[in-house]
């Protein structure tokens, strides 16, 4: 069995331009997100003074000793969430970021700042199905600051990130299609090479892989969801050779895929992990 993740928020606030903002110096006893959208705001983290800006996601762990106000050039936006959060200690990858503080500049700043907005304004709405909507949303900020982190610590170029996800993009709307690396490096009006090479950094395998890899995905989904044929799932998947698709599908996932339909209940979740 994988790791688990129970998050439970206490509070979600949104500090819209606060006169005279700040937090008295303790050691915090729950967790902290903060998305800074605009102006500056001033951080004491264990002792280590942190000027936050528009853009800028911050993690602050449990037992931090923490104390923030408003910078000198004036007030402020952001969006803080306040969280517990109980991990399965006995799997490392129950959850990517460890118990530090971090601060980085968000590649995608328009669509996280909408997320945070969104579990702003669900904290506060119905009582309904409340709980889920918002463990969900915060679950969510939660992967795209550890996925932007590992980003961060490889240091890759922000224009790169933005080209790879332009490819990643199209080959998910499209890989049932035929692709041509030729096409793909026009829609970053790169070359070939460079395209095959900026999306392997970023993305961690080829473009042509990563295509293999979201055809056999849905063709996991089919065997196993619908009444379609081994034959009429490879020709909906643009295979067309019921052999080669056999092929690749044992190469990523080790079984035929008769053998799929047998036990894949028990191994999709495990498929290129």
């Amino acid at each position: 069995m994988g790791g688990y993740i129970i998050i439970s928020i206490l509070s979600v606030y949104f500090d819209n331009g606060i006169p005279q903002w700040s937090t008295h110096t303790e050691k915090i006893a729950y967790n902290v997100l903060v998305l800074v959208v605009s102006g500056r705001v001033n951080y004491s983290i264990n002792g280590k003074q942190i000027t936050a800006e528009k853009g800028d996601f911050l993690f602050i762990p449990e037992t931090t000793v923490r104390s923030g106000e408003n910078h000198e050039s004036g007030v402020h936006q952001k969006y803080t969430v306040i969280f517990n959060l109980r991990k399965d200690e006995t799997d490392s990858n129950s959850f990517p970021i460890n118990s530090n503080f971090y601060k980085f500049k968000t590649r995608n700043f328009e669509y996280v700042k909408q997320r945070f907005e969104r579990l702003f304004i669900d904290a506060r709405g119905d009582k309904k199905y409340r709980s889920f909507i918002c463990n969900g949303i915060l679950q969510e900020l939660l992967g795209m600051f550890a996925r932007e982190l590992a980003l961060e610590n490889y240091s890759i170029p922000a224009s790169k990130i933005k080209y790879a996800r332009i490819i990643e993009h199209y080959l998910v709307e499209n890989y049932r299609k035929s692709i041509e690396i030729e096409h793909l490096a026009k829609l970053i009006s790169r070359s070939p090479s460079y395209t095959i090479s900026i999306f392997k950094e970023v993305v961690g395998t080829s473009p042509i892989k990563y295509t293999h890899q979201l055809r056999i995905m849905e063709a996991c989904n089919l065997l196993l969801n619908t009444d379609m044929t081994i034959v009429e799932i490879s020709d909906y998947l643009g295979y067309y050779d019921p052999p080669y698709f056999s092929r690749m599908f044992k190469k990523f996932t080790s079984k035929s895929p008769k053998e799929f339909m047998l036990e894949g209940d028990q191994t999709f979740s495990k498929l290129f992990s």
